[in-house]
């Protein structure tokens, strides 16, 4: 039997409602709606991108709309800004922590994004980068990649 993605997608959702009702925030229905969609595509996305599917649902969406959703949804840690191919992903475990820094590996062809769970490999990122006096900006490293799915075309 294969996997149902809209009951994941639905319960993504529902998750992301009650951890922003329980930190006093609200999830309303353009921030969810931006958020489905980016749980639907199941890739990363552009904002133009999203812009034309919200446009297809909420005909006057403007893209400081997709952009103020954008940001909301970052802030609580449901989704990832990737500057290695200038998009978002949906964060692939919305109830988890975020107190440990995610690998994402990010395809460079695709847009498909993994997220790689590997603290003894931030620890030592850290470590490194403070040795020559810097520190890291953001909680995740992004890898530029190709998918194994690119790598066979």
């Amino acid at each position: 039997m294969g996997h149902d993605h809209s009951l994941s997608v639905e319960k993504s959702i529902a998750e992301a409602t009650t951890l922003c009702e329980s930190r006093g925030k609200r999830l309303t229905p353009i921030r969810a709606q931006v958020l489905e969609l980016m749980l639907s595509n199941r890739r990363s996305l552009k904002a133009y991108e999203l812009l034309e599917q919200m446009q297809a649902i909420h005909p006057s969406s403007k893209p400081a709309t997709v952009y103020r959703a954008l940001e909301f949804l970052e802030e609580e840690g449901f989704i990832h800004r990737l500057d290695a191919i200038n998009g978002w992903t949906a964060c692939q475990h919305i109830q988890c922590d975020h107190s440990h820094h995610d690998l994402l590996a990010v395809c460079t062809v695709c847009g498909a994004v993994q997220e790689i769970s590997a603290p003894h490999i931030n620890k030592e990122l850290h470590t490194l980068l403070a040795q020559v006096g810097f520190s890291q900006n953001s909680p995740q490293t992004e890898i530029r990649a190709t998918c194994a799915n690119c790598q066979k075309k």
